[in-house]
Formats: C-alpha cells, sequence, structure tokens
C-alpha cells in the first residue's frame, strides 16, 4: 500500500496510514484512579464487540500472561459476560461509537447491581457509554469515516497495554518511535504480486496464529475489505481436521507461526491439500513469507499492520470500494433511547 491516489482515495487507507503517527504520539492521562483500581482488585475483565474486543483485548491478555503478570484477565462479548460474577473484577468496555447496544447493556447492568469499577473506552465525548463508567477513556485518534476500524483498534489496544505497564511501573513511552517506524514499513512495504493474486483468487481465506487477536482481527477485516469469506485457525487447528473440508483454491496465512508446526503445515495443507500457505513474519519462512522488522513485545501491531497491506492489495485487486460494505454498518448493533 503506498501514498498514492490509487489508495488514498479510499478512508480505510487513509486512516490506516495516520496510525504510525498515532503511535508515534499516544499518551495516556489521568490513569492513577484506574491502575490503582486494576492493582487492588488483581482482575480485570475486557468487553466490547467485533474490533473493539478481538485485537485490544486478546493482545494484551497474551502480553500479560507471557510476561508472567500475577493479574486475572478475561473477555468475553457483553450478552456472554453479563451471565458471568464480575463483582470483584474491574470492568472496561470499549465502544468507539459510545453507544453499541452490548457494551451499553451490560454496564447498565453492573451499575444497577452496585458494581464500583466500570470503565469505559470509546473515540467520542459525551456518550451513552460515559453516563455508565466510573471512568470513560477518550481515543486521540478520532471517529473513523471507513466502516472497517483500523487506526482506533491500535489505539485502543495501545490503551491496554499502557494500563498494565503503569500497574508494573513502566511505561510504553520508550518503545514508541521503534513501534511507529515498523508499523509504517509493514503498512508501506511491497508485497510478492503473486501472493495477491493467490489471495484474490481464493474461495475461502484462512488466518492461523495464536489466539492474540492479530489473525482473528484480521479474519474479521478480510469480510470487511474484500467481502471474501474467511475462518480464524487458531493455534495448530490448522492441523487437527479443518484440511477435510478445504479446497486446493483456498489460501492460509500464518502469522507469525511456531516454527515446530511449518513442517506439519506443508504436509497437510500443501502436500496434502494442495492449497497455497503464506505468512506474516519477522523471520523468512519455508513459505512465502511478508518479513516485517522485529518489535519485541510489540511485534503483534506490526504484523496487524502488514495483515491491513495484504487485504488493502487484495480489495484493490478486486475492485472493491473499500469504504462502502454492502451490508456491514460502521455501528453493529447501537443502543437507542
Amino acid at each position: 500500500m503506498k501514498k498514492t491516489e490509487k489508495y488514498t482515495q479510499f478512508a480505510l487507507c487513509r486512516e490506516m496510514m495516520e496510525t504510525p503517527g498515532i503511535i508515534r504520539n499516544f499518551k495516556l492521562k489521568d490513569t492513577p484512579k484506574t491502575v490503582a483500581a486494576i492493582k487492588s482488585a488483581g482482575k480485570l475483565f475486557l468487553t466490547g464487540e467485533g474490533s473493539s474486543r478481538i485485537f485490544p483485548a486478546k493482545n494484551v491478555i497474551y502480553t500479560a500472561r507471557k510476561a508472567g503478570m500475577d493479574l486475572n484477565m478475561a473477555t468475553d462479548g457483553g450478552r456472554q459476560a453479563a451471565e458471568y460474577n464480575l463483582s470483584d473484577f474491574v470492568v472496561f468496555g470499549a465502544s468507539n461509537s459510545g453507544s453499541t447496544k452490548e457494551v451499553i447493556a451490560l454496564l447498565d447492568h453492573l451499575r444497577k447491581a452496585g458494581h464500583k469499577n466500570c470503565f469505559g473506552l470509546t473515540a467520542r465525548e459525551g456518550t451513552k457509554l460515559s453516563t455508565l463508567a466510573h471512568q470513560t477513556f477518550v481515543l486521540n485518534c478520532g471517529w473513523e469515516t471507513a466502516v472497517a476500524a483500523t487506526k482506533s483498534v491500535a489505539e485502543q489496544a495501545l490503551v491496554y497495554q499502557e494500563l498494565l505497564a503503569q500497574l508494573q511501573g513502566t511505561s510504553l513511552a520508550g518503545k514508541l518511535g521503534q513501534l511507529a517506524d515498523a508499523v509504517e514499513q509493514a503498512l508501506t512495504m511491497d508485497i510478492d504480486p503473486a501472493m495477491i493474486k493467490a489471495i484474490a483468487n481464493a474461495g475461502t481465506i484462512y488466518f492461523a496464529g495464536r489466539n492474540d487477536g492479530v489473525a482473528e482481527e484480521l479474519t474479521l477485516k478480510t469480510n470487511e475489505i474484500t467481502r471474501k469469506k474467511s475462518d480464524f485457525l487458531e493455534g495448530t487447528y490448522a492441523v487437527h481436521g479443518i484440511e477435510e473440508v478445504m479446497n486446493s483454491n483456498d489460501v492460509v496465512i500464518l502469522i507469525n507461526p511456531f516454527k515446530a508446526e511449518l513442517e506439519k503445515i506443508k504436509e497437510t495443507l500443501v502436500d496434502g491439500v494442495g492449497l497455497k500457505v503464506f505468512s506474516v513474519c519477522d523471520e523468512d519462512t519455508m513459505f512465502g513469507t511478508l518479513k516485517v522488522k522485529d518489535a519485541g513485545t510489540l511485534r503483534n501491531y506490526v504484523y496487524l499492520a502488514a495483515g491491513w497491506n495484504i487485504l488493502v492489495e487484495v480489495g484493490v485487486a478486486l475492485g472493491i470500494n473499500l469504504d462502502k460494505a454492502e451490508r456491514a454498518r460502521k455501528v453493529g448493533n447501537e443502543f437507542v433511547n
């Protein structure tokens, strides 16, 4: 994806290209109350719908568990979360519009039950969400025009990671410049035309990877950007039965794949099914690889940006209006007074 009219005619691409700047200039204010609440509770529940939950919540949970943080963290959508006992959790509800029905219903339910630690994350001032949360953080990225959320997803994730960094007495500040550079490179790097052609011609596009939000979020973005069918194959699911219904014109995109599984993937999917496999990674693999910079503990943002780049190229190759979905709405299920 380049900074040319071919791409910048779309708000989606312009918003994606704003992401490096948002990362570089990211600051999170008024956090002491929130950090103290999380520290006291030792339990954090992150909810939202679609892109407001998948990457922001799962990325920070993965990062915290990998770092060995002593913090009970979980995530689910609002309707399922309403069935849980969250009385001793700090609860974060993320909704860019501030009016997502499932999030509003959950926080309303918790407030009526006397919950004292409900927090909101939104892209707008003066929302319904802010009337239910004890404190609301408003993103600096602004409202997005394209149906597919992009820059807001990255900033939401940074909010959660910065809160956990502060909980540990540190900050992301010293890492943001390097991360912004890596994300910009991932967004603008050239992609092998053969990879784009194969993905554009695929019947189903599968994303395989860790349960850290990246592959799953790209699966959703595939529907919104390319209008193609997609599926998320968590962990090693790609070699545990799904091959029975795959076809040779399908494509699998591995996100930061497990090295120990590469030979098995080749045997099962390439040799067995005859489909094409690609990878997004910070090192070369045996498959066609979109190689990105290693950003350490923040590498997932780079993988996400590289995935956006792929999907934009596919969408453009297919002649799709990247900003206007036929059925999907900007606010999927909106609360109305």
